[in-house]
């Protein structure tokens, strides 16, 4: 099985394609980035309100507060860690993975604090670890600690995949913001647990996206013959991510035809 999502489930510009909540998307598509937890908690009420608009078959990877990732480097925040993990406990058994998402500034001698606070984490859940230092791409000894590390925890390595971003045209704010804020580091499209999860950051060019995803028409199928490959589709106006689904999706069927059919989402084209 592959788990296929976009960043967030509402746009402004998606009310036109009949995308108008949380209930509409999950009907579309079987799991969603959820970004928002990155940036600040949820209200109770909220948390419980995407419990009734979901089903037990849609799963959130939500990101850690960067209160935990950013300010507190993984460190003395099992307060933090708590608060967060109580505040999401009514979207339990919906959770497919919760992730860190680690600043540039966290380099691999902050490794010990990573395991120090993986290792305090609850069982029960599945997560990964997405890193943006360019010492954990550099192929050496340091990457190799941090796989390895993983691996044995049984934690995910996030890919970040944003060549189609950064090889765009920059001839709108959109790409020129997204090439100013998305990283660009290398794509090591390593496995080092059951739940790899693959983050592409397509641009507004969907005949490139096309040409880049090829490389994960080969990955993703092997992959999930083993694994549950989880991959989020995103573009600089996330308004046209439902756009880059209709680029990728008959080249994806061909390999996996177990995704099934588009999601019956209207054509971009014709609303843009």
């Amino acid at each position: 099985m592959i788990y296929i999502g976009l960043p967030q489930w509402s746009h402004p510009k998606w009310v036109r394609l009949g995308i108008t909540s949380l209930e509409e998307y999950a009907r579309h598509f079987n799991c969603v980035e959820g970004n928002t937890t990155l940036y600040a908690l949820p209200k109770a009420e909220v948390v419980e309100r995407w419990y009734a608009q979901t089903t037990d078959d849609f799963r959130f990877c939500f990101k850690f507060p960067a209160t935990i990732t950013h300010q507190a480097a993984l460190k003395n925040c099992d307060d933090l860690v708590l608060e967060f993990l109580t505040r999401m406990s009514p979207l339990e058994g919906r959770i497919g993975q919760y992730w860190l998402q680690l600043p540039a500034t966290f380099s691999p001698r902050d490794l010990p604090a990573l395991w120090q606070f993986l290792d305090a984490l609850p069982g029960r859940f599945t997560y990964g670890v997405e890193v943006r230092h360019p010492g954990f791409f550099a192929k050496g000894e340091e990457e190799q600690q941090l796989n390895r590390g993983l691996h044995e925890r049984g934690v995910n390595r996030v890919i970040l995949d944003s060549r189609p971003v950064h090889a765009a045209r920059p001839h709108n704010e959109a790409i020129r913001e997204a090439q100013r804020k998305k990283p660009r580091v290398p794509v090591h499209a390593v496995v080092t647990a059951g739940h790899p999860m693959v983050r592409f950051i397509g641009s507004d060019d969907m005949v490139q996206n096309r040409d880049f995803f090829t490389a994960w028409l080969n990955k993703l199928p092997l992959w999930e013959q083993s694994t549950t490959p989880w991959l989020f589709l995103h573009t600089p106006d996330i308004a046209q991510a439902p756009e880059l689904v209709d680029a990728i999706w008959q080249d994806l069927h061909a390999v996996i035809p177990g995704i099934g059919a588009a999601p019956s989402i209207p054509q971009q084209s014709s609303l843009f």
